[in-house]
């Protein structure tokens, strides 16, 4: 691959055996390349919403898949750098991350809304976050590992024993990449939506408004991402 090489398939669900993303300790060249315009958005975002943090995160600089594997190279950026390129969408980095989707006993999709303080408020999506230095492990991602972490900080869940899909799935528009999998919860979609309200109550400064149940793939909630619908259609596909 090229310095900057970004070779996904884009709008289809794909399965992924293997996740081999490698964590490069020099800095990604799209951060350096956009210093000023970063700073300059951070400083209108910070305005908007001074509850945002300026913590660490990665970007890919190459990506591609190859015979169910996902083979790339990324680097430690700002918090900044990620919502300035997510606001432009500049040429030159892409962003992934990963989603474990809960499935209910009763064939339902429990998902989370966002709260009002955070990047993302009211979305729907699966509880997530962008993958972060200490999700890898001898420098490759360690993708079971951050879910795990995610979905327990997000929802009080522990998810590292369930029942799972054997593979990966991946999904890629425009730039960003989900990479998911399936959880099998044994319960009731009704249940565990309020374990999850009952731990984000008891939380002092919670990331979520709550759980979101999804039970058919023509009848989404409001502020559903909208790469989401191409899970939630996969999921209920069959």
């Amino acid at each position: 691959m090229s310095k900057l090489s970004f070779s996904l398939p884009r709008d289809r669900v794909v399965p992924v055996s293997s996740v081999e993303v490698r964590l490069d300790a020099t800095s990604h060249p799209f951060e350096l390349e956009h210093q000023l315009a970063i700073e300059e958005n951070w400083r209108r975002e910070r305005e908007a919403n001074p509850a945002l943090f300026d913590g660490r995160l990665v970007l890919l600089s190459q990506v591609s898949y190859e015979q169910k594997r996902v083979i790339g190279r990324c680097h430690s950026v700002r918090y900044a750098t990620l919502l300035y390129w997510r606001r432009a969408r500049p040429a030159g980095a892409e962003h992934a991350y990963a989603h474990a989707a809960l499935v209910s006993s009763d064939g339902a999709l429990v998902a989370i809304r966002m709260g009002t303080h955070t990047a993302n408020p009211g979305k729907v999506y699966f509880a997530a976050g962008s993958f972060e230095p200490m999700d890898f492990v001898d420098g490759m991602v360690d993708v079971e590992g951050n879910m795990a972490r995610e979905v327990r900080e997000e929802t009080g869940l522990d998810i590292l024993r369930l029942p799972r899909d054997d593979e990966y799935q991946l999904f890629s528009r425009d730039g960003i990449t989900v990479i998911f999998r399936r959880y099998y919860m044994g319960e009731p979609a009704d249940l565990i939506a309020a374990k999850i309200s009952d731990f984000v109550a008891r939380e002092t400064d919670p990331e979520i408004e709550g759980p979101v149940i999804i039970r058919e793939r023509d009848n989404l909630p409001d502020g559903v991402m909208p790469y989401m619908k191409a899970i939630i259609d996969w999921h209920f596909s069959g």
